[in-house]
């Protein structure tokens, strides 16, 4: 416990630092395009746009999910998956790829995942907003439902927090991870609900219960319960626990690994 109290102290002691970091870290990014961060809108909302006509239109002709417009269900849970799998991506390559700054210079390791994760929301929220309007536009309305949404936000952090640390480190010490992990969030897209209703897929009951676990679906079915009003997040008790295991087992492994390696990060990489 030690080591999970240590890497969070350093978040909230550097907590200025993490913020100033991705801004510039998404200006970077895109400095040398000619839309510079509108890309970060545009990019999305193209691939939404190919994966509505391939799925909505195409395998899906059009029909409703549980009486929600399939355009409204998958954008719900799309934008939460664009946000996870850059974030799990950018966070378990912060370390390797920030190695020149951890040599030259006393600098707080722990703080790069986040730095991540947080630049990163600047793309999240203009595509938040986009699901909202679209959710309102198809006659949703706002209730106490919604409030919620914080509840599954933090989640989200939390969990991002937890295994992008755990990734970051194994990146550095096993290099070939970050390739690994690439096809494992691939597969992932498929089995975390973005564009699947995985329970009307006549799927057997015991692989529905075992795909729910999935700590990345807990998350996708929670935003979708919090816009379409559909339930409260206490009313899924044992995945809620199950999630929330699994998280603080991430954060265990992800602090432990960190603590023990990252004054010799340098010399793996």
């Amino acid at each position: 416990m030690k080591e999970i109290v240590a890497v969070i102290k350093e978040q909230f002691q550097h907590m200025g630092m993490i913020f100033r970091m991705s801004r510039y870290e998404d200006k970077a990014t895109y400095q040398s395009h000619y839309l510079g961060l509108a890309w970060q809108i545009l990019n999305p909302v193209i691939q939404i746009g190919i994966y509505y006509l391939v799925f909505g239109v195409g395998v899906n002709q059009g029909r409703e999910i549980s009486g929600v417009p399939f355009i409204v269900w998958m954008l719900i849970g799309i934008t939460v998956w664009f946000y996870v799998n850059s974030s799990i991506l950018g966070a378990s390559n912060s370390i390797h790829r920030q190695v020149g700054m951890v040599a030259k210079m006393k600098f707080p390791v722990s703080v790069l995942p986040t730095i991540n994760i947080v630049s990163n929301l600047s793309s999240y929220f203009p595509m938040l907003a986009i699901v909202i309007v679209t959710v309102l536009g198809f006659g949703g309305t706002p209730s106490l439902y919604w409030l919620q949404y914080i509840y599954y936000f933090f989640c989200m952090f939390v969990f991002l927090f937890a295994f992008g640390l755990l990734n970051a480190t194994i990146t550095v010490l096993i290099r070939d991870y970050h390739i690994f992990l690439q096809s494992v969030l691939r597969l992932l897209f498929y089995v975390s609900g973005p564009i699947w209703d995985i329970q009307n897929r006549n799927l057997p009951p015991v692989l529905v219960k075992v795909l729910r676990i999935n700590p990345i679906y807990y998350i996708i079915e929670g935003f979708r319960d919090t816009f379409l009003n559909r339930a409260w997040f206490w009313e899924k008790t044992t995945y809620g626990f199950i999630f929330w295991g699994m998280v603080l087992i991430l954060l265990i492994l992800g602090s432990h690994l960190h603590m023990k390696f990252r004054a010799k990060f340098v010399d793996y990489i």
